[in-house]
C-alpha cells in the first residue's frame, strides 16, 4: 500500500474559496426539451438566501462598486451600464444562467486586479443575454480591469447554447512605475454539444484548444503564449492542454473534484467504470471525457436528485463503512484528509454535502417562454426546490437578503429552518433522512408538474400581468413550504426524540397506550447496523459482552 500524497485542502477550500458542483445537461438531452444546469454553492461561511436585483437605467457617469463575492471586501468600482437587466438568483430575465466552480491552478494572483469571479458573474448577468456575449464581456472586463480570483470555471447556459469556460489570471509583471504590465486573465471555452451531458467540480477539465472552430470554441489569444513565457509548457500548439498546464491533476483533485463529474457521469450513460481508477485518484494519466452522451433522457428531477449523490452504489459509497455509523450517515465531517500512524487517508468529498449555502437547478426554456430558476438553501440531500421564474419581480421573506446570517439565527429564515432539520437527520441518518426525502420527493413531483400548467396560464397575459402572477405563485409556495417545514420539524422532533421511534396509526397521527390519550405506545428501538456492531465488538468487546 502507498502513501497518499494528498492536496485536497489545497483543492476544496484551504484558501477560503468554494467548493461547488456544476452539472449540465443540454436539450437534446433533457427530458422536457430544455438546457439545464446546475449549482452548490458549498462554502462553511456561506448563508443562503436568493439574489434579486430588478432592471434599472442609470445615468451617464454612474459607476458600479465591485464588492468581492468570497469576503464582502470593496475592490473598486467600474462605470455602471446604462442599462441592467433583472436578476434572480444566477438567472436573469433573457434565462441567461451563470454558475462556478473554483479549481485554484498556478498561483497567479495579480493583487492590483478589481474583478473577482463572483461580480464577473453578476455583472455579465446584469448586461448580457446570450452565453456568448457574457464570455466577450467577462473577456473584455478582465483584460481592462485584472482579475482578482483564483482559477475557475464557469457554466454558462442559454435557452440555445452551454458553455464550459475556464480562466485563470496571468502572472503579474510590474514596470518601473509599479504599472501591472501583464494584466488580466488567460482563458478557453468550449460549448457543450447538443445531446451531451458534463460538468465541472473544482476542477479544470478543458484539454486541447479547436482553434478554428469559433462556433464550439473560444479562447484567449495569448493563452499558450503566457504559458510559453511562464515556462510551463513548451510543447506544440496543437499539444497544448489547458487543464494540464494551467492545473495539472494530482490524486486530491481527481478524488475529491474529478469524482463528483464521474459520479454523474455514471449514473446517466454506459461504460463509465472505465474511468473509475482516474476518479478515484489511482490512475491519472487517462482523462475522462468533457462531456458525454447519456443513455436516457434526463429530466429536472433527474437532475435534482443527482444533485444528493453521495456515491451511493460505487466504490466510494460513504454509506457502507464505520465512518457511516450505525445509522448510515454518507457524511465525514472536515477536514477531508486525516493521518493514522504515518498514513494519510481520506474522507469522501460527493456531490451533496452538509456545508452548502445554496444550490439550483436551473431550466432554460427556448422560443422565447420563463426560465425556471429552482433554488434550495443548505444540504441538497434534505433541502426541498422552489420554483422561480425568469420574469420574477420579487423574492419571499422566508428567501429575502438580510432576514438572518450565518452569525444570527431567524425565525422567518428558510435557510434556518432547513438547517435544522438537516441537522437532525444527520443523527438518525437512514430514518430521518429518509423520511425527509419522502417529503421532498413528493413536493417536488407536484410542484414540477404544477409548473407547467402555471406556466401554460401565464403564457396568455401581459408581460407585466405575467410577472405579477409568477412572482406570487413563486412567494406564495416559498412560504407555503417554509410553514410546512416548520411543520416538519416540529413533527420529527415528536416522533424520533432519544433515539426511539414513535409508533403511528394508518393516518399518520402518533399512536397512545390505550389508556392515556398523553402517553404513546411503547416506541420503536430500532438495532444498529452489523458494521457498526462488528468494529463496537472488535474495539470493546470483552468488556461489553455479557457473561452466563
Amino acid at each position: 500500500m502507498k502513501k497518499l500524497i494528498l492536496s485536497i485542502a489545497a483543492v476544496l477550500g484551504a484558501t477560503g474559496a468554494f467548493a461547488c458542483t456544476n452539472l449540465i445537461v443540454t436539450k437534446g438531452a433533457s427530458a422536457n426539451g430544455s438546457n439545464m444546469c446546475t449549482y452548490a454553492a458549498d462554502s462553511h461561511q456561506l448563508y443562503g438566501t436568493l439574489h434579486y436585483s430588478p432592471a434599472a437605467d442609470f445615468p451617464a457617469g454612474a459607476m458600479r462598486e465591485i464588492v468581492d463575492w468570497d469576503s464582502g471586501k470593496r475592490l473598486g468600482e467600474i462605470p455602471q451600464a446604462s442599462h441592467v437587466y433583472s436578476v434572480t438568483g444566477n438567472m436573469n430575465e433573457h434565462q441567461l444562467v451563470i454558475g462556478e466552480t473554483t479549481y485554484g491552478g498556478r498561483e497567479f494572483i495579480d493583487t492590483t486586479a478589481i474583478l473577482d469571479y463572483g461580480s464577473l458573474i453578476y455583472i455579465a448577468l446584469e448586461r448580457c443575454k446570450t452565453a456568448r456575449e457574457a464570455i466577450l464581456l467577462i473577456d473584455k472586463l478582465m483584460q481592462e480591469y485584472g482579475y482578482a480570483s483564483e482559477g475557475e470555471s464557469f457554466t454558462l447556459c442559454d435557452p440555445n447554447e452551454i458553455w464550459i469556460m475556464e480562466i485563470i489570471g496571468k502572472n503579474p509583471r510590474f514596470d518601473k512605475k509599479g504599472r501591472n504590465v501583464n494584466r488580466g486573465a488567460v482563458w478557453v471555452a468550449k460549448r457543450i454539444p447538443d445531446g451531451y451531458i458534463s460538468g465541472h467540480a473544482n476542477q479544470s477539465r478543458i484539454t486541447t484548444i479547436d482553434f478554428n472552430d469559433p462556433e464550439n470554441c473560444l479562447y484567449a489569444k495569448d493563452v499558450i503564449k503566457h504559458a510559453r513565457e511562464q515556462g510551463i509548457f513548451s510543447g506544440k500548439d496543437e499539444e497544448f492542454s489547458f487543464c494540464d498546464v494551467y492545473n495539472p491533476l494530482d490524486f486530491g483533485a481527481a478524488r475529491g473534484c474529478e469524482a463528483r463529474v464521474w459520479s454523474f457521469f455514471n449514473r446517466f450513460a454506459d461504460g463509465m467504470d472505465e474511468y473509475l481508477d482516474y476518479a478515484m485518484g489511482y490512475d491519472l494519466e487517462k482523462h475522462m471525457p468533457l462531456y458525454i452522451k447519456p443513455n436516457k433522457k434526463i429530466s429536472t428531477k433527474d437532475l435534482a436528485d443527482m444533485m444528493r449523490d453521495h456515491f451511493e452504489g460505487t466504490p466510494m459509497d460513504m454509506t457502507t463503512d464505520i465512518g457511516a455509523g450505525g445509522s448510515h450517515l454518507p457524511y465525514r465531517w472536515r477536514p477531508m484528509e486525516f493521518e493514522y500512524q504515518g498514513w494519510e487517508y481520506v474522507n469522501e468529498r460527493a456531490i451533496a454535502t452538509q456545508q452548502t449555502g445554496w444550490w439550483y437547478v436551473a431550466q432554460t426554456v427556448p422560443g422565447g417562454k420563463q426560465g425556471i430558476f429552482w433554488f434550495g438553501v443548505d444540504d441538497a440531500a434534505t433541502s426541498p426546490l422552489m420554483p422561480f421564474f425568469s420574469n420574477s419581480n420579487r423574492v419571499p421573506e422566508c428567501l429575502s437578503e438580510g432576514n438572518g446570517s450565518m452569525l444570527e439565527y431567524s425565525e422567518t429564515s428558510m435557510y434556518w429552518i432547513v438547517s435544522r432539520i438537516a441537522q437532525f437527520a444527520y443523527l438518525r441518518y437512514d430514518k430521518i433522512g429518509a423520511e425527509v426525502r419522502k417529503v421532498i420527493d413528493e413536493y417536488e413531483n407536484r410542484i414540477m408538474e404544477e409548473s407547467s400548467s402555471v406556466l401554460a396560464k401565464a403564457a396568455g397575459m401581459s408581460a407585466s400581468e405575467a410577472a405579477g402572477y409568477l412572482s406570487g405563485y413563486s412567494c406564495d409556495n416559498a412560504e407555503s413550504l417554509f410553514a410546512k417545514w416548520k411543520g416538519l420539524d416540529k413533527y420529527l422532533l415528536v416522533k424520533y426524540i432519544d433515539g426511539n421511534i414513535k409508533r403511528q396509526n394508518e393516518d399518520g397521527s402518533f399512536m397512545n397506550n390505550g389508556f392515556d390519550p398523553n402517553i404513546p405506545e411503547f416506541p420503536i428501538q430500532e438495532d444498529y447496523s452489523d458494521k457498526w456492531k462488528e468494529n463496537v465488538v472488535r474495539d470493546n468487546g470483552d468488556v461489553l459482552r455479557i457473561r452466563k
